[in-house]
């Protein structure tokens, strides 16, 4: 016997204009798509290491000629307010009309950041979310006409087609969020040259935060018509590029990890965060954010990694449907088992399967001070993804015993 979630007719659905390349020699194609959104002036973003230690750069300017007016090169793993305020800058003094990011979740969330700053002329503090002491966040409307932005990818991130960003201002303790849907990239790429640029460590991050991603969604009590198909079909695809991850001569595995990537973000946007999401789920995604932000050494898949066994078994019970589904989907579970015992059963495979390709499973596996702790929990309560309404805020120090837990 198996459960299943319940489908729902009430859901919003959003579809966004953008067009994917994908495979050997796509990168051809930045020509058209700069004459398509009538730009002439396109300046790329990107890290130091793709431009330096890499032929990509190069060879992506070569393709554009003349009409690539410039590189910042200095975007950085915490995406500073610092480096994107230094992008905008130098794009704004060629007055590109087009932004090319090229990198990962880092490198897409800063270019974004790029465009609102190099349109809106009020001051930062009144462009990001804020957090009022007492009632939901507020995201600013952010009016001004933005350039065109293309990503070109160089490893799987969900930040591929969003429209939120969060930088790192060494002055305040929390991140600041950015949105604006006219950020949306209006063409993103998975060359298959891009793509094998990157190191097998950052592959590894990024293929675990999509597997943890589309395993997490499978968690939903209710499902719109239009999501559910993306939902599965990401999971099997990130499950894929996982039992490859090793094949490091082989493109495919980091396509179907960018696929997988893509169709989480569809998902959303078909309607699938119609039922909310459960308390696992955004308890891991707020303190895996604050924590690999904190910490730069430690990435996004291995914070995810790390925390989600505990969280699941110490949390999941809110949500005992939902851990079901999910114990299901990963095959430990039957209907004949009992809710109860959902959320250790779940915990107990993902514990599995992450340390089958070399994932902490612990906190303190992390190489990271104990004492940390409490800011990452501080942090984790202003994050608008995870905590909207502000709940966290209420169970502050029951969280604090959940992250100890993960100790």
């Amino acid at each position: 016997m198996s459960i299943s979630p319940t489908y729902t007719n009430d859901f919003r659905a959003i579809g966004y204009p953008v067009r994917l390349y994908s495979g050997k020699d796509a990168l051809e194609n930045l020509p058209a798509e700069l004459k398509r959104n009538r730009a002439k002036r396109a300046f790329i973003v990107c890290g130091r290491t793709v431009s330096r230690k890499t032929d990509l750069i190069a060879h992506m300017q070569r393709i554009l000629g003349d009409n690539c007016v410039g590189v910042f090169d200095e975007m950085d793993k915490d995406t500073s307010i610092s480096a994107v305020t230094a992008a905008a800058k130098a794009a704004s003094a060629v007055q590109a009309d087009m932004l090319i990011g090229v990198g990962s979740g880092s490198v897409t969330q800063g270019t974004r950041v790029v465009a609102i700053l190099m349109a809106e002329k009020r001051p930062v503090d009144e462009l990001i979310t804020q957090y009022p002491e007492h009632g939901a966040a507020i995201s600013p409307k952010l009016l001004e006409h933005k350039v065109p932005i293309i990503n070109v990818l160089t490893s799987a991130t969900s930040a591929q087609n969003r429209a939120g960003s969060a930088v790192k201002d060494p002055n305040r303790s929390n991140r600041m969020e950015f949105f604006d849907p006219k950020t949306r990239p209006v063409a993103v790429f998975w060359d298959a040259e891009a793509l094998m640029t990157a190191p097998m460590s950052l592959v590894r991050t990024t293929t675990i935060s999509a597997v943890w991603r589309t395993t997490m969604n499978l968690g939903a009590t209710r499902v719109a018509p239009l999501a559910e198909g993306d939902r599965l079909q990401a999971f099997r695809l990130a499950r894929y590029a996982l039992e490859h991850l090793n094949e490091s001569s082989d493109v495919s595995p980091r396509i179907a990890a960018c696929a997988a990537a893509f169709l989480q973000n569809r998902d959303a946007d078909d309607g699938g965060m119609a039922a909310g999401k459960h308390w696992v789920e955004r308890v891991v995604y707020a303190f895996a954010t604050a924590l690999f932000q904190m910490h730069v050494h430690v990435g996004q898949g291995e914070a995810s990694a790390a925390l989600t066994p505990m969280v699941m078994r110490q949390l999941g019970s809110r949500n005992p449907e939902a851990m079901a589904l999910i114990a299901q989907s990963l095959g430990v579970w039957r209907e004949s088992d009992g809710l109860a015992s959902a959320p250790e059963k779940a915990a107990t495979e993902i514990e599995r399967l992450f340390k089958s390709v070399g994932m902490p499973v612990r906190v303190s596996q992390l190489n990271i001070p104990r004492e940390t702790l409490q800011q990452i929990l501080e942090n984790s309560l202003k994050n608008f993804n995870a905590d909207p309404k502000r709940e966290f805020v209420r169970e502050r120090d029951y969280l604090m015993q959940v992250l100890e837990a993960c100790w």
